[in-house]
């Protein structure tokens, strides 16, 4: 790569630093020697990823080494170091894999020609994606390139010898995320373990025991042979399997009848020798069980010396002269010291207690032999006592420890009973207030509702007795026209014709009142005082349901087309009007009988 560079050292330095090939001011190498496939000089066992011992990505540099970041001039940029002082820039957790790294920070101006040329120095870039903003993706061919493009997190870069802040920006690099790094590692990885499978299959098969080897047929030279080994004791096991093949093969038959039978003679030989092994074996045993005891016993002495030597330093005597310290080693060596004497000496006790089971009748006869069998039945009667001692206080222990755990359980149960109940209580006593107070708002309803009746009887009252004298005065005028038309009729006649005339145009206003009014019976006029008294109450109106409702607790005979009727006639005293909108529109009735009188 033979680039222009004003500064030859330093670009050695940090081409050296990312492990490439130095070159110089002619793009000749600096080191003839060194060899940029490998990024080593020749002479050097080229490192492979591979190798056991390395991994496939190099490893980091320590932190106690620093390493030393120098400007870095590129044909179309320069690159300056961050400050050393400063932390290094922090990275992503690595992906498995990873090849794909991301750059952020990246000159407005900059193009995938100038990022090429500051990236390619760490390595083989497969791809490069640029996005409109100032970031893009770069895919290397290896992992450990993605090492050395970490190296150029955090440098400056400059466009040219522009300061323009287009031209220029700070370089952070990070590891990126990619599926095609996934799936090409995750294949590596696959095949890795195809590897291992097989050679863990190579292992098995050179470390499998040999099968054993076939057994020939049978044939007459063949039985002489297993019948001279089945006399040699060494390969008597041998011979032995031979022949139970053969048998089970089925080569037994009358010709051969003979040579097998033989055979099984000289196998069942072997049954005294076996016997007779066995019988040393188990003599040897004894011995070494006799052996044993005495050892056992001797070692129970010597515990039995410790002990009483402990026992003795814990006498007030010799006690008080050891310090506090002292004492307790003592005290702990003596425990651990009889602990150890017990567990020795329940051994020696198993072992005499199988030893009286195995005696014979003749042995049981001699009485020295009696006087031990007693002395070790009377141990073996105590130390059975002292176990069922232990398991009865065990025993006892458990049933306190069951009796507690009862009373708790008894207390827990005792407490959530009471917890209930106070619950119920409290529940029972706020649905009796609940219904205190809905009696006492319903009382108070019915004294409203005795109160409105109470009105309505006394304005039926009034009503009434402004009928009757309604009546009385429609009386006393009848009788005084009455009593006027006689006297006119004694009159001359022209009096008479005036009298007449004067009579017929007094009369004409009241025969016409009297023809043309509305109400037409005592009846609806007892209706009309009601009503009128009614919705005097409810001056917002009623509807005529709400009405006929009312007037029906008086008189069930009443219908709301009669009383309809009834109010529409007397329009002067009654109104209809209509509130509401759409669906909730509703006519209702409402009293004008004093406006009525304000403009007559």
């Amino acid at each position: 790569m033979g680039l222009p560079m004003s500064d030859p050292t330093a670009w050695a330095t940090a081409m050296n630093n990312l492990g490439m090939a130095p070159m110089g001011m002619t793009g000749q190498p600096l080191l003839p020697d060194f060899d940029p496939a490998l990024g080593m000089m020749t002479g050097i066992p080229p490192i492979n990823p591979m190798m056991p011992g390395l991994g496939i990505v190099p490893p980091p540099i320590p932190p106690d080494m620093p390493a030393v970041k120098e400007i870095i001039h590129c044909k179309s940029c320069t690159l300056f170091p961050p400050n050393p002082h400063l932390p290094p820039p922090a990275t992503r957790e690595r992906p498995p894999g990873c090849k794909t790294v991301f750059v952020g920070g990246l000159p407005e101006n900059g193009t995938e020609q100038i990022i090429m040329e500051v990236f390619e120095q760490c390595g083989e870039v497969i791809a490069i994606r640029k996005s409109k903003k100032n970031f893009c993706h770069i895919r290397f061919a290896e992992e450990f390139m993605v090492d050395k493009a970490l190296y150029l997190s955090g440098y400056r870069i400059r466009l040219g010898s522009s300061t323009d802040k287009k031209d220029t920006g700070r370089l952070h690099v990070d590891f990126a995320q990619a599926r095609d790094d996934l799936y090409e590692w995750e294949c590596k990885q696959r095949m890795l373990a195809r590897e291992e499978r097989h050679r863990r299959r190579l292992e098995e098969e050179r470390f499998r025991p040999p099968s054993p080897p076939p057994v020939v047929h049978y044939s007459d030279h063949e039985c002489s042979i297993i019948a001279e080994k089945l006399k040699d004791d060494a390969k008597f096991s041998e011979a032995v399997q031979t022949l139970l093949t053969w048998i089970e093969r089925g080569e037994v038959n009358r010709r051969t009848a003979n040579n097998f039978y033989s055979m099984i003679q000289s196998a069942n030989s072997h049954i005294r020798r076996l016997v007779n092994e066995k019988a040393a074996h188990e003599k040897e045993m004894e011995e070494a069980k006799e052996k044993f005891k005495l050892a056992l016993s001797g070692i129970l002495v010597q515990f039995e010396q410790i002990v009483a030597v402990y026992h003795s330093a814990s006498k007030q005597k010799a006690w008080d002269h050891f310090t506090k310290a002292q004492r307790k080693n003592i005290s702990v060596w003596c425990k651990q010291a009889e602990e150890i004497r017990n567990i020795h000496n329940d051994e020696l006790m198993g072992i005499r207690r199988e030893e009286e089971m195995e005696m014979s009748d003749e042995e049981i006869e001699d009485p020295s032999e009696m006087k031990e069998t007693e002395e070790s039945a009377l141990v073996s009667q105590v130390e059975a006592l002292k176990e069922e001692n232990d398991s009865l206080r065990w025993q006892l222990d458990a049933y306190r420890n069951e009796v507690e755990l009862l009373k708790q359980e008894h207390g827990k149960a005792s407490r959530d009973e009471d917890t209930t109940k106070e619950q119920q209580l409290k529940l029972l006593q706020q649905a009796l207030q609940g219904m205190q107070q809905h009696l006492l708002k319903v009382q108070d309803e019915y004294k409203k509702r005795e109160a409105e009746l109470e009105k309505v009887r006394e304005d039926k009252l009034k009503i009434e007795a402004l009928l009757e004298t309604l009546k009385e005065q429609q009386s006393t005028a009848d009788e005084e026209d009455k009593e006027r038309d006689a006297i006119d009729g004694q009159g001359n006649e022209s009096s008479m014709s005036r009298v007449c005339a004067c009579s017929q145009e007094k009369e004409g206003p009241v025969e016409k009142t009297l023809n043309n009014s509305p109400v037409k019976s005592e009846r609806e006029a007892l209706l009309v005082g009601i009503i009128s008294t009614f919705l005097h109450v409810h001056p917002f109106g009623a509807s005529i349901e709400y009405i006929c409702s009312y007037l029906q607790r008086l008189d069930s005979k009443i219908c709301t087309t009669e009383v309809e009727v009834l109010m529409t006639r007397l329009q002067t005293t009654f109104k209809q009007e209509l509130s509401g909108v759409g669906a909730s529109l509703e006519k209702k009735w409402k009293f004008c009988g004093f406006d009525g009188l304000k403009t007559t």
